[in-house]
């Protein structure tokens, strides 16, 4: 679970990591924005991102990390964006219920 907090803002860096993920990639998709994250790990990107939408006049936003692997961050990219469209086609708004 480090490599969770690491991703989303918990715990220090430890010397010769990389710095804080960045969004790599950013689409809107049936009034959500779905945004790439990939992270550095053993030497390959992480597949990640973000999912949000406005409700209710306040921003809900759901975290992913998927098993996917790659040493191209531009694949990961693609990769983190068609999972993210296809979680909002699954679960649309329930991905902001917690449950």
């Amino acid at each position: 679970m480090s490599f969770l907090k690491k991703l989303f803002g918990g715990g220090a860096e430890s010397p010769g990591k990389a710095a804080e993920p960045v969004v790599t990639g950013e689409v809107d998709y049936k009034g959500f924005t779905i945004r790439a994250v990939p992270f550095k790990e053993n030497g390959q990107y992480q597949t990640a991102g973000t999912i949000e939408k406005e409700i209710g006049g306040s921003v809900k936003t759901h975290r992913f990390v998927r098993a996917d692997r790659s040493p191209s961050v531009d694949e990961v990219t693609t990769l983190a964006l068609s999972k993210g469209q296809l979680m909002v086609d699954q679960m649309g708004e329930s991905l902001f219920s917690g449950g």
